[in-house]
């Protein structure tokens, strides 16, 4: 890095720091044969860690992730239904504003209809092909429940009385008050309460005039999708008003920053860093490959139910590179974790530093809007087993808690670390801006594991987090906007489902 590269946008009080500076003995340890044949054999377990997660995600089945993906796929389109019914009761520009930003109803009664029709062909469960059956039905699609139900007669039980529940509340049949009360019987046993229960009660007691029950269900509909629209009013007014202040931001620092080169620098030596490329890769190399080691280590022998050793994995497996790059790129460099990563901001930049994280937010968001329309006109999806967590939704309050401090806390601070902070970083010592953030966000996204849609959504993250740390010279920025990123997603899911 040159000396005029460093002096723009030099914050006052910062020290400057030449790549020249760099101690050559530090290139000695990578130089001889057998570190040329380590950094080969980490390659490879790299690569074969990434190729198993890309495999992984493209044939594992992914209903076959979930113990119970019949509850948990009910419990997730009956919540989904129940903020519907509840929008429906809110003012037009509350309705308007939840179609704006999470999507029509119609693109989330289709992808309901999606996922349950795998979900039968899949499990064959009977339940859930009552559900099914209901979702067609009250989704405007009656011909295609009769047709299916038709064929249930024949089957074994309780498929036959499923099929009669379909045919009268969803068909032509009439229905006299004795004959639905024995229905209505039927299908308490059968359903639980919610969404479901409701909906095709509500159609029962409609076909028999029964007014006196139809007016309980429809209140119960009532009062439950109000429930579950409040929680998620509340979100989606807090992600409006951090878009909408971030846009402000945004439109600030682009307006700004053809004046001023300087306007978001909050840290020096930033990128490129002033260590050694080829050092660099192989400190990622080595480090990568043992904590894909770590990672297969823990998957495979720590307890599925110790929430709480699952929550160490990510620190622990970044803990080699860690200490390979403050021993072979830091130290040599004269830098320690702080000063290395920008770690430590000055209080005459916190204002500055609020400001970044809120127009990154905003980016962020105004992204996921774009692809969430592009995707709902091209009829693409993410499969709801990619968001949907059993931990935040089911578990109890301590267990809660470290799966919010494995996704808050832990993953930002430490993803940031190796994927900007190292990752992005080395690769800028070689290529532009473009290319190098491009290929760090791409292994970013490849290593979640995610279908297309969550696979572009990390890249599009991934970029912005590289964006912000080339031109702030520090990961706080992006650290902050990946944990609140990562925090409206976990309150997204909480609020719909917990």
């Amino acid at each position: 890095m040159s000396e005029d590269a460093l002096q723009i946008g030099h914050p006052q009080g910062f020290a400057k720091i030449d790549a020249r500076s760099v101690s050559p003995q530090s290139t000695v340890p990578f130089r001889s044969g057998f570190s040329l044949v380590v950094s080969v054999v980490s390659a490879i377990v790299l690569v074969a860690a990434l190729g198993a997660i890309l495999r992984f995600s493209a044939t594992l089945p992914k209903l076959e992730r979930f113990e119970e993906p019949d509850r948990a796929l009910e419990l997730m389109v009956s919540r989904t239904m129940e903020a519907q019914d509840g929008l429906r009761q809110s003012p037009e520009w509350q309705q308007w504003l939840a179609e704006w930003t999470v999507g029509s109803n119609e693109a989330e009664r289709a992808q309901a209809l999606q996922w349950y029709q795998e979900l039968v062909r899949t499990t064959g469960d009977p339940l859930s092909k009552l559900r099914l059956a209901i979702l067609q039905g009250e989704s405007g699609h009656e011909t295609d429940a009769i047709a299916e139900v038709s064929t249930w007669q024949d089957l074994d039980s309780p498929m036959p009385l499923f099929g009669q529940l379909i045919e009268t509340a969803y068909g032509a049949r009439t229905l006299d008050k004795t004959r639905e009360m024995e229905l209505q019987a039927a299908l308490a046993e059968t359903l639980p309460a919610g969404w479901f229960y409701n909906h095709l009660a509500a159609r029962l007691a409609q076909r028999a005039s029964d007014q006196a029950l139809l007016a309980t269900v429809e209140q119960q509909t009532a009062v439950r999708g109000e429930q579950v629209q409040g929680w998620s009013r509340i979100l989606i007014m807090f992600e409006l008003a951090c878009l909408i202040i971030g846009s402000v931001m945004l439109l600030g620092i682009v307006r700004l920053h053809g004046q001023r080169t300087d306007i978001l620098r909050l840290h020096l030596p930033g990128v490129p860093p002033p260590w050694p490329g080829g050092i660099g890769t192989a400190v990622l190399l080595r480090g990568g490959a043992l904590g894909a080691v770590i990672t297969v280590a823990f998957l495979s022998f720590a307890p599925v139910e110790n929430v709480s050793l699952r929550a160490l994995a990510i620190p622990l497996a970044n803990l080699p590179l860690l200490a390979l790059a403050y021993v072979h790129l830091l130290k040599p460099a004269g830098l320690n974790f702080w000063n290395g990563f920008g770690l430590h901001i000055e209080r005459v930049y916190v204002g500055r530093l609020v400001g970044i994280v809120l127009a990154v937010v905003a980016a962020g968001l105004w992204g996921e809007w774009v692809m969430g329309r592009v995707a709902e006109s091209l009829s693409l999806t993410n499969h709801w087993t990619e968001w949907f967590d059993p931990d935040l939704v089911w578990a109890p309050g301590s267990v809660l808690a470290i799966s919010l401090l494995e996704y808050v806390v832990f993953a930002p601070i430490f993803e940031e670390l190796a994927f900007r902070g190292l990752l992005y970083a080395i690769l800028r010592r070689r290529f532009q801006f473009i290319p190098a953030a491009f290929i760090s966000a791409s292994l970013f996204a490849i290593a979640h594991g995610y279908g297309l849609i969550g696979f572009i959504s990390v890249l599009w993250s991934g970029f912005l987090w590289a964006w912000i740390y080339e031109k702030t010279g520090s990961l706080i920025p992006g650290m902050i906007a990946h944990a609140l990123n990562n925090l409206l997603v976990c309150l997204a899911v909480m609020a719909l489902l917990r």
